[in-house]
């Protein structure tokens, strides 16, 4: 990571064009007055014409301009945002989810607790950029990706990249990247290799689009479109679509050997997505019902299949414990699965609690096709309903729900706490605080508060030590199956204990044959 690296770590790092840190910190070359990527094909730079930065806004603000070799916001994120809780990290999250564009700075300074000057300051001392400037350069990134890989009018772009007029957007492309958009889009057009296999991987597709009913300024609505998403390799996508698959609810969810679907609830509306891999990489497919739902859609996506973890680096230290190292080389680059709803994967956990996977999955069905707001046009192989709200749950959750009634009333209790605005839970959490806060609510235990940490949050660093699966998976190991004495032996791992979990689980799978 960025913060335990000195200079020359970074600068070997960019001497021998190392991708693992593509993503994690930004290369500047005072005499170019380009930024890069630390793998870029270019001539290495001196040392006296380097500087470093966290974010490529940083970059922007000390004057630089995107390299047109090596396309540097063309990767995976920094894996620092997951490690990290404290106030960049969080605020990163929620910029990568278009908050500002949705609620303004002001809006983001609310949700971190936090007065907006107050809020500049922290991130400009963190990052190099304040808030508005970091949205800025994710908007740029947003719109370079749409020119290059849909046949969307630039005007429908800037308004989906969260641009105010067409003006900013054409002067802030220009300034980023030194072209402008239409320099920008036949680079696609003419089958450009200048940016390598990576930017061909991270902004390859086509789209075929249709615009939707309700299409128009700054709302453009549309059938479909495919991204490429760049991906840190090795990726375990077997692994998650098999995870995703135990727990999948017919109607909302879809998964196979080789990829996923769903519905869900965007900001604009109800969408569809459907993910799979091909050659190697990860391609989104979408239907969105507003065109600027697409940066929090995949900012989820993106979550959701942990696209930014370093594989490498959590690899190398899980294989140095001897339980672990022939599930490691078995299952290189495992992912933590994570979530696109907040309050769904709560309600998930809350229903899943002292019961297997199977049984959770039959309850959740009945919930989706009981109370599920059914799709006006349903999604990829009859996806046809959105996953229940906490209203809706709270509401009539009683007519479907089977189980003890304490656990029952629990259920309906919480779901009406979220519904109201009482209990308030989403991915920017401190993770402190949202422990403590869902431990104080009646029907919450350790267990499931780890539970939406490890998936809501992307907490990389939980042992579970209370479930069931987990001690079975450790006693097959042969690690000791205690929890106090598990416990005392995942600090041997950490701060990779939520992977560690998951070989854990997966040893369980194996000797029981269930997902």
């Amino acid at each position: 990571m960025l913060v335990c690296m000195d200079f020359e770590q970074r600068y070997r790092a960019v001497a021998t064009r190392d991708a693992r840190f593509d993503g994690v910190f930004i290369t500047a070359v005072r005499s170019t007055g380009i930024y890069c990527r630390p793998s870029c094909p270019a001539r290495t730079p001196l040392t006296t014409n380097v500087e470093f930065y966290a974010t490529s806004a940083a970059a922007h603000e000390a004057g630089y301009r995107a390299c047109k070799r090596c396309l540097p916001d063309a990767v995976p994120g920094s894996p620092e945002w997951n490690l990290r809780s404290d106030v960049a990290a969080r605020a990163m999250r929620l910029i990568a989810d278009g908050l500002v564009e949705r609620e303004g700075v002001p809006g983001l300074s609310r949700r971190l607790g936090y007065t907006t000057r107050h809020l500049n300051r922290l991130l400009g001392a963190e990052l190099g950029a304040g808030p508005l400037a970091l949205a800025r350069a994710h908007r740029a990134q947003t719109a370079r990706q749409l020119l290059v890989a849909t046949d969307l009018p630039a005007s429908d772009i800037a308004f989906a990249s969260g641009f105010g007029s067409i003006r900013q957007f054409n002067d802030t492309i220009a300034e980023v990247y030194d072209r402008t958009p239409s320099q920008l889009r036949a680079t696609r057009r003419a089958g450009s290799g200048a940016a390598g296999g990576a930017a061909t991987a991270a902004a390859a597709g086509g789209a075929g689009l249709e615009p939707g009913p309700d299409a128009g300024p700054g709302r453009p609505a549309m059938a479909g479109i495919q991204l490429i998403l760049p991906v840190r390799r090795p990726f375990d996508a077997a692994g998650l679509f098999a995870w995703l698959a135990a727990r999948s609810v017919p109607g909302v969810e879809r998964a196979t050997a080789d990829g996923y679907a769903r519905t869900l609830l965007l900001p604009g509306g109800p969408a569809t997505f459907e993910v799979g891999e091909d050659g190697g990489r990860l391609r989104l497919s979408a239907r969105l019902s507003v065109l600027s739902d697409l940066p929090p859609l995949v900012a989820r996506v993106r979550r959701l299949f942990d696209l930014d973890a370093d594989p490498v680096g959590i690899d190398d230290a899980l294989a140095r414990e001897p339980a672990l190292a022939g599930s490691v080389r078995a299952t290189p680059g495992i992912r933590l699965p994570g979530a696109v709803d907040a309050e769904e994967l709560l309600l998930r956990a809350l229903v899943g609690q002292q019961i297997s996977v199977a049984a959770a999955r039959t309850q959740l069905s009945r919930l989706a096709e009981a109370l599920g707001t059914p799709l006006a046009s349903p999604g990829p192989d009859g996806l046809d309903r959105l996953f229940p709200t906490p209203a809706q749950v709270a509401e009539r959750g009683r007519e479907v729900l089977v189980g003890p009634r304490a656990r029952i009333e629990n259920i309906i209790a919480i779901t009406a706490s979220l519904a109201e605005g009482e209990l308030a839970l989403d991915w920017a959490d401190d993770p402190r605080a949202q422990h403590d806060r869902l431990l104080a609510v009646r029907g919450i235990g350790e267990w499931t508060a780890n539970y939406v940490a490890m998936r809501v949050l992307g907490h990389p660093d939980i042992l579970p030590t209370g479930d069931v699966a987990l001690r079975t998976g450790a006693r097959s190991l042969g690690l000791p199956d205690h929890p106090r004495d598990l416990a005392v032996w995942g600090g041997r791992v950490a701060p990779w204990r939520s992977y560690a979990s998951l070989h854990l689980w997966r040893a369980a799978t194996s000797r029981n044959g269930e997902k």
